[in-house]
């Protein structure tokens, strides 16, 4: 599903943020990312979502190289990837209803298939009382369950969540993480970027642990 060969990345003449990162995950599996503040957490997620290209070495999501790929087959691969960050991101002018919608209104969707879609999403993360609501109005842990419904309204093989529970107390983030681990339970490929030790403390998911751009 994904594989890093030898991964360099460097932003500038900075000092590079991923050093000789060479990794696979599986098809289905369930993989936390950790590490400190800039270990290289969210560089390692922005290459597999094709956010970012290596600056040297080779990634590999879903059988296409990202060095090669072009720009369409980039768009279209994008689509089956769904990204939930932890200052969730969602329009404060959207309802709850509009901020799922949009990634289907952006691919075209038609309206109906849309409407459809969202409201199914909606009910089975409980949000389908909020659908009118604006983010301002939600609590955090509401505001994080519309970003993860935003997320997965279309299907995607690969669910990345950077420090998901970094914003929540703690009843929130083992809700979430429930959630996620229902999610990848539906066989999608689940990889959970956090500095928290508390969520890897009992965890008997595979760790992969950073520091300085380099795994450790």
């Amino acid at each position: 599903m994904i594989q890093l060969f030898n991964v360099y990345k460097t932003f500038g003449s900075k000092n590079p943020a991923l050093i000789d990162v060479s990794l696979k995950i599986n098809k289905g599996e369930f993989v936390f990312i950790t590490g400190p503040s800039g270990a290289g957490k969210t560089t390692l997620l922005k290459i597999i979502f094709c956010a970012e290209k290596p600056t040297s070495g080779h990634a590999l999501v879903n059988g296409r190289n990202l060095n090669r790929i072009k720009d369409r087959e980039l768009s279209l691969l994008r689509r089956r990837i769904g990204v939930v960050f932890q200052d969730f991101k969602l329009l404060p002018g959207r309802n709850v209803f509009e901020n799922v919608a949009l990634s289907l209104e952006i691919m075209g969707v038609p309206l109906s298939m849309i409407r459809k879609k969202a409201h199914q999403t909606l009910r089975y993360l409980g949000l389908a009382k909020k659908e009118d609501y604006y983010p301002p109005q939600l609590s955090g842990g509401e505001q994080q369950r519309v970003a993860i419904a935003r997320a997965i309204i279309n299907n995607p093989l690969i669910l990345l969540a950077d420090e998901p529970t970094g914003n929540l107390d703690p009843d929130l983030t083992m809700e979430i993480m429930a959630l996620l681990r229902e999610i990848h339970s539906k066989g999608t490929t689940v990889i959970v970027a956090t500095h928290s030790q508390e969520l890897l403390k009992d965890t008997t998911r595979r760790i992969v642990a950073l520091n300085k751009g380099r795994i450790v």
